[in-house]
């Protein structure tokens, strides 16, 4: 990657980073910490590899995203922000009553947003759906989604993986956050859904590894998945709950909590410095 791309990109993210720090501190509640961990895979999926046109937001031939981990929803608005979808000074009315931006996506209210989630494991049922509809209409869009580690305990994640190879959605793809973090603790203690990988491969997908904040690995993630056919590809995204934040960064208890005025200052200046 040229490096005033990737310049341009870390900008961005930094941006939407800002972003989320705004909404969820202007709100009171949310989830900071898997939204930053997600932020560098959305930047680039809306700002380099998904057709789209903030415009048109209903165009019939863009690519789709589903935000399955929807309790994130501060990073898809503040990209979708970012990107021209609305002001970013509207991120601020984040769960406030008559806003568009309510705690979970919501494709009635909010422009560029495809799908409504909040329910977990809905999200990639939804965006397997889409990928067989394209199929089915013959039509080039790509359909895309991000889902939680904590998320993949669900039955459902696994039910709509069987879905996508079953019918061979490669315009299908899947990526996994793996912060390693949910509500109740350490994904491995709760839960372990681990090996992502290998269950995946045994499921029928391309599996791809990648670290999650690294731009040029995940441009050649989302690259090599448009060269696959006949199966669908999975991205198993390793990832820091709270990016960006240092004293969010890999603790359990940002995963719902919005900073107070002194944290957001503290915040603020480190995603500024």
């Amino acid at each position: 990657m040229e490096q005033a791309k990737l310049n341009a990109l870390c900008e961005t993210a930094r941006k939407v980073r800002l972003g989320i720090i705004e909404a969820t501190h202007a709100a009171k509640s949310g989830h900071p910490g898997g939204s930053l961990s997600i932020t560098d895979i959305m930047t680039y999926l809306y700002f380099e590899e998904m057709n789209i046109d903030p415009a048109d937001p209903q165009k019939a031939d863009r690519d789709r995203f589903v935000l399955s981990k929807g309790h994130c929803a501060p990073a898809l608005y503040s990209v979708l922000a970012n990107r021209g979808y609305f002001p970013v000074e509207e991120l601020t009315t984040l769960r406030k009553l008559g806003s568009r931006l309510q705690g979970h996506p919501d494709m009635t209210l909010t422009p560029g947003v495809d799908m409504s989630a909040g329910s977990l494991g809905l999200g990639i049922s939804s965006a397997a759906g889409m990928a067989l509809a394209a199929k089915l209409d013959k039509k080039a869009f790509r359909v895309y989604t991000a889902v939680g580690d904590g998320e993949s305990e669900e039955g459902q994640v696994w039910e709509a993986c069987m879905f996508a190879a079953h019918y061979k959605l490669d315009n299908l793809c899947v990526i996994i956050d793996w912060n390693g973090l949910q509500i109740d603790g350490p994904v491995a203690e709760v839960m372990d859904p681990t090996p992502h990988d290998k269950k995946l491969e045994a499921f029928g997908f391309h599996v791809i590894s990648i670290d999650g904040h690294d731009f040029n690995a995940i441009e050649a993630a989302f690259n090599e998945a448009k060269t696959v056919k006949g199966k669908p590809t999975a991205i198993i995204a390793k990832t820091v709950k709270g990016k960006g934040v240092s004293f969010m960064e890999n603790k359990v208890n940002w995963h719902g909590a919005a900073p107070n005025d002194e944290q957001y200052a503290a915040a603020v200046a480190e995603l500024n410095a």
